[in-house]
């Protein structure tokens, strides 16, 4: 019997992504990959980038992977609500995979640690963090405020130091908010979220957790340690 197959599509400068799920992954789940070309993390960048998604998606699909996600948060928001659906949409029809987006991920993960009041930190530009403020808001959130680092390079954020993130996810206005997203498949946050979720007292979901969690519930139910309380029981079926 095969293993539970994880396919994952990302921008070729993500160096983050699947070095964090490799990390927590039990060895009866596999993990393969595609790339996509980006290096900046512009919206002209992320609209070429997609172009190539379904091509990357048939090359997994050779793999019999069980699932495939689209690794890339702005990426899968970029042109608007429901930009994530449209993604899912045509990958599926070439594939006939079950497949989830980043974003749409984040938006099932927030619902349901039953958040709807959220504080976001990013590692994004301001017009991307515009972007992704309308598209949450258009999916019924609130964003109480969202903050990033003004990063274009994507390679760049895969190289941001833990302190810069918990830094950065501390100076948000998040007294009110009932969750933390932290954005971004190339920023490293799994070390950093158990730690975040003790000082902060409440959820703290970051897009790699988001994705990992919405891959795994399709058909492996399954509990990670220390990567937050998404992965809880109560969660991760």
């Amino acid at each position: 019997m095969k293993n539970f197959r994880l396919g994952l599509i990302v921008p070729s400068s993500n160096t983050t992504m699947e070095t964090e799920f490799r990390r927590v992954l039990p060895s009866e789940i596999d993990l393969h990959t595609g790339r996509m070309k980006l290096k900046a993390v512009t919206v002209e960048a992320l609209v070429e980038m997609e172009k190539s998604a379904v091509a990357e998606a048939l090359k997994l699909a050779d793999a019999l992977v069980d699932v495939i996600g689209y690794g890339c948060t702005s990426g899968s928001l970029v042109k608007g609500l429901h930009h994530d659906k449209e993604i899912v949409a045509k990958i599926e029809r070439a594939t006939g995979i079950r497949t989830i987006t980043t974003a749409g991920a984040v938006i099932e993960a927030l619902k349901a640690v039953e958040s709807r009041k959220v504080a976001v930190a990013t590692p994004y530009i301001n017009e991307i963090n515009t972007l992704e403020k309308e598209f949450l808001e258009g999916n019924g959130f609130e964003v109480l405020d969202i903050r990033g680092l003004g990063i274009v390079e994507n390679i760049k954020i895969g190289l941001t130091e833990n302190k810069i993130v918990m830094d950065l996810v501390r100076s948000l206005d998040h007294e009110n908010a009932s969750a933390i997203f932290i954005s971004c498949t190339n920023l490293p946050t799994m070390t950093v979220i158990k730690g975040l979720e003790e000082e902060l007292q409440k959820p703290v979901i970051s897009s790699n957790t988001a994705t990992l969690w919405s891959m795994l519930r399709g058909g492996f139910h399954m509990e990670i340690q220390g990567i937050g309380k998404l992965f809880s029981p109560i969660f991760s079926a």
